[in-house]
């Protein structure tokens, strides 16, 4: 079907009327004056309704969804709010068993082969 990813035949996507732009357009402006956003996310439908129930308890700016906030950061992101900790690279390489083997790592320079094509 030529067209159809550009856009080109109409009668495959629904347009809003002027009316509906407009609730949307003042229903996202309230939202945004609340500190709100909308967003989506992808998941397993089985975790449909947990989500939205975290997203309703943690928007209502509490102390419980602080606490919250706080519990969900400290199991998904490693930390809530704080920075991650730095030099763990430089903690393993210095652990390593071969620190102190005076390794040499230089290359041979040599040059390269013909090659015919």
């Amino acid at each position: 079907m030529a067209g159809y990813i550009t856009g080109e035949h109409m009668e495959f996507q629904a347009m809003a009327s002027a009316s509906q732009s407009r609730a949307v357009a003042t229903h996202r402006r309230r939202l945004a004056e609340q500190g709100l956003s909308r967003f989506e996310v992808r998941g397993l439908d089985a975790d449909k309704g947990l989500l939205r129930e975290l997203a309703r308890r943690l928007s209502a700016g509490d102390d419980a969804a602080a606490a919250l906030r706080v519990e969900v950061g400290r199991h998904v992101a490693g930390g809530a709010g704080e920075p991650p900790a730095t030099g763990g690279i430089l903690a393993a390489l210095r652990r390593s068993p071969l620190v102190g083997a005076d390794l040499d790592f230089t290359r041979e320079m040599v040059e390269g082969r013909d090659a015919k094509l």
